[in-house]
């Protein structure tokens, strides 16, 4: 039987005990997208042709070395790493600055707001958990959707998400939105097979039906 009909999920409000295993996933989640990023950015033609430059200098300035060639480019590439690392870390940080400084007073202290914990079980055994938010507004924004890695592809983004849209639905907003970024493919799929539509810059459910 498919693995993904085994799954048992519930979905509840987050409460105080939901905090290290919450933080933890939401520092892994955010962290996971550094080499992503950084095999996107080292794959594009553009980058291509600056790492080779930057290596046939090396090579010229080394005295027809190999080793040069090799080092030059290799400096490159971990600059561009680290770049992308700097991104995400920095984007974690404020986040870990502002609202899931406090989950409680950022999102359950205001009736318009929510943050939820899937907790699945596979088999009887192996649980994990997921967090997923909702921000105030005139439409529904959905700052963090995050699934552990050990269980993604069963359906639980799937249920999170639905949750979440439900609540808007229920508070009368008209719109959920939220933002990606390129690396997550994954993220981008399901919210495709979800309904939302990209934009220039924002991943956007145009309309509910109510």
């Amino acid at each position: 039987m498919d693995q993904k009909n085994n799954l048992q999920c519930s979905i509840r409000e987050y409460q105080a005990e939901d905090k290290d295993a919450v933080i933890s996933l939401f520092r892994n989640g955010i962290l996971e997208h550094v080499y992503p990023a950084f095999f996107k950015t080292i794959s594009h033609p553009d980058q291509i042709g600056v790492t080779l430059s930057i290596s046939m200098a090396g090579y010229v300035l080394g005295g027809s070395s190999y080793f040069m060639a090799l080092l030059f480019g290799g400096a490159w590439a971990g600059l561009i790493y680290y770049c992308c690392y700097e991104i995400y870390e920095g984007y974690r940080l404020s986040r870990m600055a502002t609202d899931m400084a406090d989950i409680q007073a950022s999102f359950l202290d205001n009736p318009d707001n929510g943050f939820w914990v899937a907790k699945a079980e596979v088999n009887g055994n192996g649980v994990d958990e997921i967090g997923q938010d909702e921000r105030d507004g005139s439409y529904g924004e959905v700052p963090h959707l995050i699934v552990s890695f050990a269980y993604r592809k069963k359906g639980l983004g799937s249920q999170l998400a639905h949750k979440v849209m439900e609540f808007c639905k229920d508070r009368g907003f008209s719109r959920v939105v939220l933002e990606t970024s390129s690396p997550q493919t994954a993220a981008n799929a399901l919210y495709s097979k979800l309904g939302f539509i990209q934009t220039s810059y924002l991943i956007v459910r145009e309309h509910w039906e109510v």
